[in-house]
């Protein structure tokens, strides 16, 4: 490993460790290793590639979906749901458990954000479900791990921030619908730990819902499901890009929040826009700062050791995506999904695609294991989130969500080995390249 190298990884791990923010770890570490190769003219070139790195109008869609979610999250999206929810699945054994997952899948689909739906779902969910007599910690662990799946139906941000990272080798439309099925897969996972658990604990009787309310339910739920339907519709039928859609998607959620449900006044506007800049700045200053550390790691030919080191120990399909995904499991724990996916994509994209791995495939198994690492200490957002809202403790939820996490990962393998899981739809849509 070269000198400039172990400055970047010694310097980012120690700012990590300290608590600085990851986009200033990342900044921060380029910085000094570039430092280190003795070369300061690269100051310029690296700058020229932040502000390049930023520069993409498929980026603009970052933007718009975090204020369509935002208005979303704002305008009783969530309760709506819930009862939709509560009709469709709630007459069963746990049925509220099973109202949670669902919720969160609908839910995170329309915001794009696990924490959005973390906080929505589970600040509705969690007491109601603990005055049915489910076990708090249960109902926080269903929570968040749920709502993590959002983050795999599309519209989700994370995957834009992928598309971006593979250098628009895959494209948002193919990894958008490539994400359908291993998340509605990863939702049905969690069912089945929720409904075990619930039949053993003997958590709540459910509650058949009668024809007028499920009517009333449906119609009340429609408006907000179809804001999926006209993002993904708009999309596949070439009515719009991705990055219009995300426009489409605000006009439409603006419509919704403020004149149709009316949950969101005028006057509340400007605070949910300066929000969603907030969230906005902190997601495209990663972004450019991940730019210059993947500049480093270029330049330092890092990509093509770690290549040939795990090359050298396997040559087996198989066994490196097995490996890649204990890797990336690690990871998760302690970063959060932005910067992982914006530094190891470069890193182990060449390497699965050398073995014949599709890069829509190998997107939603990145993705997958990350949403695992949001409901894992010690950075686990989710799962600190979700604490919080269920008012416990995760050394108390932590023996509750193992079992849910055990079918996270089981899912996670079967889509890892099994790629027509995530290919199938965007290959029938036409999408794959």
């Amino acid at each position: 490993m070269s000198f400039p190298i172990v400055v970047l990884v010694a310097s980012f791990l120690i700012l990590l460790v300290v608590n600085v923010p990851v986009a200033f770890c990342m900044g921060i570490a380029a910085m000094l290793s570039i430092l280190a190769m003795g070369d300061l003219p690269t100051f310029v070139a690296v700058a020229h590639k932040i502000a390049t790195g930023i520069d993409s109008f498929s980026l603009l869609a970052i933007p718009f979906f975090i204020f369509s979610g935002l208005l979303m999250g704002h305008g009783g999206i969530a309760r709506r749901l819930i009862d939709f929810a509560n009709v469709m699945v709630g007459r069963f054994r746990g049925g509220l458990a099973f109202v949670n997952i669902l919720t969160c899948m609908l839910f995170g689909a329309i915001s794009g954000s696990a924490a959005a739906a973390v906080s929505s779902v589970g600040g509705f969910m969690i007491p109601l479900m603990n005055k049915r007599g489910y076990d708090k910690n249960f109902n926080t662990a269903v929570t968040v791990t749920a709502a993590t799946t959002g983050l795999l139906i599309p519209p989700s941000n994370v995957m834009i921030v992928y598309s971006l990272a593979t250098g628009g080798i895959v494209s948002i439309a193919a990894i958008f619908m490539a994400g359908v099925i291993p998340g509605i897969l990863v939702g049905l996972g969690l069912m089945l730990v929720a409904g075990v658990i619930s039949i053993k604990n003997h958590y709540g009787e459910g509650e058949k819902a009668t024809v007028m309310q499920a009517v009333k339910s449906f119609f009340s739920a429609v408006p907000a499901l179809l804001l999926i339907v006209i993002v993904l519709g708009g999309i596949l039928l070439g009515v719009f890009t991705a990055t219009e859609a995300s426009a489409v998607a605000v006009l439409y959620a603006f419509i919704l929040a403020v004149f149709c449900y009316k949950e969101v006044k005028v006057n509340e506007i400007p605070k949910i826009l300066l929000q969603c800049g907030v969230t906005t700045s902190v997601v495209f200053l990663l972004i450019g700062t991940s730019m210059a550390m993947s500049w480093v790691l270029a330049a330092e030919n890092v990509p093509q050791d770690i290549s040939a080191a795990l090359l050298s120990l396997t040559d087996n399909r198989f066994v490196l995506l097995l490996m890649i995904n204990v890797i990336l499991l690690a990871v998760g724990t302690f970063m959060d999904m932005t910067p992982a996916v914006l530094i190891f994509t470069p890193i182990f994209l060449p390497i699965v695609t050398g073995l014949g791995v599709d890069p829509v495939h190998f997107g939603i198994i990145m993705i997958m294991n990350l949403c695992i690492g949001l409901c894992t200490p010690p950075v686990g957002t989710c799962l600190f989130l979700g604490c919080g809202i269920g008012e416990t403790t995760v050394t108390k939820v932590i023996p509750k969500i193992i079992w849910f996490f055990v079918a996270m990962i089981a899912v996670l393998l079967i889509c890892s080995y099994i790629p027509n899981l995530s290919l199938w739809l965007p290959d029938a849509l036409g999408l794959l390249k």
